[in-house]
This record gives C-alpha cells, sequence and structure tokens, in this order.
C-alpha cells in the first residue's frame, strides 16, 4: 500500500521497508518521551513523520471520499494519523520549545 503512494518504497523489501519504519516509530517515541531531546526538535520529527503518514492517506485511492478529506470506512484507521500532525505543529508553534532551557533549573 505505502509503495503505491511512494515508488521509492517499492525498490526494497517488505523486510527492510517494516524494520525501517518500526525503528523510526521507537525512536520517534523516545525522542518525544526523552527530557534531553528538545521540544522543537522533536516536533520537527513527529511533523515529518506524520506528513507522510497523512500523504499515503492522501494519496491512496479509496480511503477518502474523493475531494473531500473525509475517511470512507477503509480510511477510518489512516485518518486518525492527522491529530499527530496536529501535536508536531503544535510543539513546533511553541514559542517555549525555540528557546534554550535553563541548566540551573534541569540540574535541581
Amino acid at each position: 500500500m505505502t509503495a503505491g503512494a511512494y515508488p521509492v518504497v517499492d525498490r526494497m523489501s517488505p523486510h527492510r521497508f517494516t524494520r525501517l519504519l518500526a525503528c523510526a516509530e521507537v525512536g520517534l517515541g523516545a525522542a518525544l518521551l526523552s527530557p534531553m531531546v528538545p521540544t522543537a526538535l522533536a516536533g520537527a520529527a513527529l511533523t515529518t513523520f506524520a506528513s507522510s503518514l497523512v500523504g499515503l492517506y492522501l494519496r491512496t485511492p479509496g480511503l477518502h471520499k474523493k475531494g473531500s478529506p473525509l475517511p470512507t470506512e477503509e480510511g477510518i484507521p489512516l485518518a486518525k494519523d492527522f491529530w499527530l500532525l496536529g501535536i508536531g505543529l503544535g510543539f513546533l508553534c511553541d514559542r517555549q520549545a525555540w528557546t534554550r532551557p535553563c541548566l540551573a533549573v534541569c540540574r535541581k
């Protein structure tokens, strides 16, 4: 299904693709939970990952109604990825995410 939306994936073996996808998901989850990773950086990674998932949803025929982003029955499981995109954009829009954290606060 992914190869239909992103032709470059068609050149990968299914095993390699699922392995890379799993590593990306685990790494992104760890970055989001880690206090050592700046919010802006984690937000940028989440926005990038979610954008690819939303792109898959929008490029695959039959997952959404024609001319509309509203999902069909088959598209409901993938339509949830829009909230990931919203969270990532929220992290990027947060003014505090772009300021350097005070090291004195982190040491307490």
